[in-house]
């Protein structure tokens, strides 16, 4: 926890105010999530929060927004490593939920409380809708590339699989490990290509 009440600059306590939001969603849930308990995780006074966001939603779909860009970078570094195979590449772009730090139970965590809230929050469900489409458009460019025919259907179907997988491999590591995740998702791969 950060000392309580610093003095930062501005960038500074709105980004804490943002991963405090994470942090406070993911260890406490929707329901133990306040304005008190986000500000004291951030180290900054509750009345700083309406400096940088409208509320309490607004900060946390700040937080929800972050995350997702968090996450779609550590997918864009996992196709840039994988080398020119497009295979490799669109192998890698699925597999990379697999590896730290996609895979990771707080992060699970965090994310639950986001989905939670996206049937009841209309902001909430235009960044769920937005970072799926992302997700999915760049997942069929990447099919595209690599043969396959009925892209739009298949990102659908690989998505759903790698968030299966996800999921499963975040509540229970103990039923199957990333590398059989990744060899899963590696024969459905191979079956839309």
């Amino acid at each position: 926890m950060r000392a309580a009440f610093t003095r930062e600059a501005p960038d500074v306590r709105r980004q804490a105010l943002v991963d405090a939001a994470e942090v406070v969603l993911a260890r406490e849930g929707v329901a133990g999530t306040s304005v008190r308990g986000i500000c004291a995780e951030a180290g900054v006074s509750p009345g700083l929060l309406r400096h940088y966001f409208e509320g309490v939603d607004q900060l946390i779909a700040a937080a929800y927004e972050a995350v997702s860009q968090r996450i779609d970078a550590a997918l864009e570094a996992a196709v840039d490593a994988a080398g020119a195979d497009p295979r490799q590449r669109a192998l890698a772009y699925l597999t990379a939920s697999f590896a730290p730090p996609v895979l990771d139970p707080r992060l699970l965590a965090a994310w639950i409380g986001f989905w939670s809230l996206v049937k009841t929050k209309p902001r909430m469900a235009a960044i769920h809708a937005a970072s799926y489409a992302e997700f999915r458009a760049r997942l069929e460019t990447l099919l595209a590339r690599a043969g396959a025919r009925d892209t739009r259907l298949a990102a659908i179907a690989l998505t759903a699989t790698v968030d299966g997988l996800w999921l499963e491999l975040c509540l229970d590591p103990a039923t199957f490990g990333p590398d059989e995740a990744a060899r899963i998702v590696g024969r459905a791969l191979e079956a839309w290509l």
